[in-house]
């Protein structure tokens, strides 16, 4: 039992011995490191957080943060208690803004779509209701609810939203709450909105609920306009919106003309003629058909028989033929601008092929480019990501930029602990590049002068005896060949093949662009040039600790002079120099004494 305790005793005295040896040892490579390379910075490459104070137990001896704060709200139910969402409390202590960004307020472009619903009730029921007997007294109540409705809808616009519109004058943007309203006050806006509130329904008195009196409310027109740009900002296909607002000019051109013709046959009297309405079926159904033959020009119409009718069917051509090519027009500069992108990558691709043709490039290479067109295309929805960015100010290219990739080139382990500023400038500097299937990234022996991070796709490192072998998998946010970017002397060769597997979209950064970035951060090139050795001293140790051939020697050193011959040139000398052996000696005596 004594010699066991003995020996673990002992035990535990040599491996603590062994630690601290192996600490010493650490130690005297750092002081050596640092005498031989004065760049080479303290171990702390980054300031490292304070611990954070401990929690304070309360009196009751429970910590702060157990309980649960005062705005938090919950309900019982059953045996189990819920955390609820207090939204009637936030609705009550709601508190409108002072002030509306018109340009990024999603809260007023969902005003403003109810503005536009009320501005639409107008302009396409009151022809209907003018037109068509479709109003009368059984039904006036409901029809006169919905127009207060809008009226109400409209004062509320001009009393709260439009009079807390930002606006910006000489380059600031004005919040305060007496200049918003007077820039309202002084605009054009607020005289058509005034206009279009002109409180004609007292003729109601008179000469009755007449529809045409509620005209002024479709001069609200500027709503619209500005709803339109507001939400083709937020769309992400705002073409598609396009194409559904040009379609419904066309609708309602057509609902104006069959209302007119439903008045001008209750004019003539319903079946006087061939050319009006006969009064039979569904009125708005017959005469919105015989609006879209008229304004589309299909034909087939029977033949105007008064002159009422001539001069009313002639207006009617004119007009069909110029609103319809207005409508034409106007939808092919809509599908056209949906569009560009497409024609542009086509006009691309054909000037590419034409060009392969005429210098007869081989089929499998000229298949490869028209893939590479294809992916690019289909997976960016662009050939050139720069080209978008070139005419943003260089501070929203950067937040861009920020937003895109830093997540990615943060965890590279060469720029942790570097300069925040200078990973936002190079940044700016990656430039996106897509491989395709089995294309060489890059290729062992060559010069490394980039730095490559995977943003989409799988690469694999190749080795072996035949080069062939997969070494290792490398996958979306992998960074490779970061060490070329510092390695001294020109650059260091690649030690492997790097292949794509698949498509692979990666980020390169290029060894001149970093420099051109480091000589505003000494302190960061610093840091990254010891990091730098350090891994290449890493990596270089494996192969020097197997014994490896090292590298070749541009001049080799002397060969040693053999042993016998050494010996026959001091048995020379010991005779005095005669002999073949001693004229010799003597020669090389004289071509040393020349050098």
């Amino acid at each position: 039992r004594v010699g066991s305790a003995t020996s673990l005793s002992s035990a535990v005295i040599n491996s603590r011995l062994q630690e601290l040896v192996r600490l010493f040892k650490e130690r005297t490579e750092k002081v050596k490191e640092k005498l031989i390379d004065p760049d080479v910075t303290s171990d702390d490459e980054s300031p490292v957080a304070s611990p954070a104070a401990a929690p304070v137990p309360a009196p009751g001896g429970e910590l702060e943060g157990d309980k649960p704060s005062g705005d938090d709200h919950y309900c019982e139910m059953l045996c189990c208690t819920f955390k609820c969402r207090p939204w009637l409390d936030r609705l009550k202590s709601y508190q409108f803004p002072s002030s509306i960004d018109p340009l990024t307020n999603l809260m007023y472009v969902l005003w403003l779509f109810f503005v536009v619903m009320a501005w639409n009730w107008n302009c396409w029921l009151i022809p209907v209701r003018w037109a068509f007997p479709y109003q009368t007294p059984a039904n006036i109540h409901y029809w006169l609810l919905v127009d207060y409705l809008c009226d109400l809808i409209y004062l509320l616009d001009i009393l709260i939203f439009q009079t807390r519109l930002q606006f910006v004058q000489g380059g600031d943007i004005i919040t305060d709450k007496k200049a918003m309203k007077e820039n309202y006050l002084r605009s054009q806006r607020f005289k058509m909105d005034v206009l279009c509130l002109l409180p004609l329904d007292f003729f109601y008195f008179k000469v009755g609920v007449n529809p045409l009196l509620r005209f002024p409310r479709c001069l609200k027109y500027m709503a619209f306009f500005e709803f339109n740009n507001r939400l083709e900002a937020i769309l992400t296909k705002a073409y598609i919106y396009r194409v559904i607002r040009t379609t419904a000019y066309l609708l309602y051109s057509l609902h104006v003309n069959s209302c007119l013709y439903y008045w001008a046959s209750a004019y003539e009297g319903l079946g006087s003629t061939t050319w009006v309405y006969d009064g039979e079926g569904n009125s708005y159904i017959r005469c919105y058909y015989w609006a879209v033959k008229t304004l589309i020009t299909i034909g087939g119409l029977p033949d105007p028989k008064t002159l009422f009718e001539i001069v009313f069917q002639l207006l009617n051509y004119f007009t069909g033929v110029f609103a319809f090519s207005v409508m034409i027009g106007q939808m092919r500069d809509v599908v056209g601008a949906a569009t560009a992108g497409q024609t542009y990558y086509r006009s691309c691709m054909d000037s590419t092929i034409k060009y392969m043709n005429f210098y007869k490039i081989p089929r499998a290479v000229q298949n490869r480019v028209k893939t590479w067109y294809e992916y690019t295309w289909h997976s960016q929805g662009m050939l050139d990501e720069s080209e978008l960015l070139v005419q943003l100010p260089d501070k929203m290219r950067l937040d861009i930029a920020i937003d895109v990739n830093y997540n990615i080139v943060s965890k590279v382990a060469l720029f942790q602990g570097c300069d925040r500023q200078m990973i936002f400038d190079m940044l700016k500097r990656l430039r996106s590049v897509v491989y395709l299937p089995n294309d060489y990234v890059c290729k062992k022996g060559e010069i490394g002068r980039e730095m490559y991070i995977i943003q989409a796709g799988q690469v694999q490192v190749l080795g072996g005896p035949d080069g062939k072998s997969v070494l290792v998998t490398l996958r979306a946010g992998s960074v490779f060949g970061e060490i070329s970017l510092l390695a001294a002397g020109g650059g260091n060769r690649r030690t492997a093949n790097v292949v794509a597997h698949g498509f692979a979209n990666l980020f390169i950064l290029e060894k001149k662009d970093l420099n051109e970035i480091l000589v505003h951060y000494p302190e960061s090139q610093k840091l990254l040039r010891k990091k730098a050795k350090k891994m290449l001293k890493s990596n270089s140790k494996p192969r020097d600790e197997k014994g490896g051939p090292g590298d070749p020697l541009v001049i080799p050193p002397k060969a040693e002079t053999p042993k016998l011959f050494k010996a026959a040139l001091a048995a020379a000398g010991r005779t005095g120099g005669k002999g073949a052996l001693g004229r010799l000696r003597w020669r090389l005596k004289e071509l040393r004494a020349m050098q």
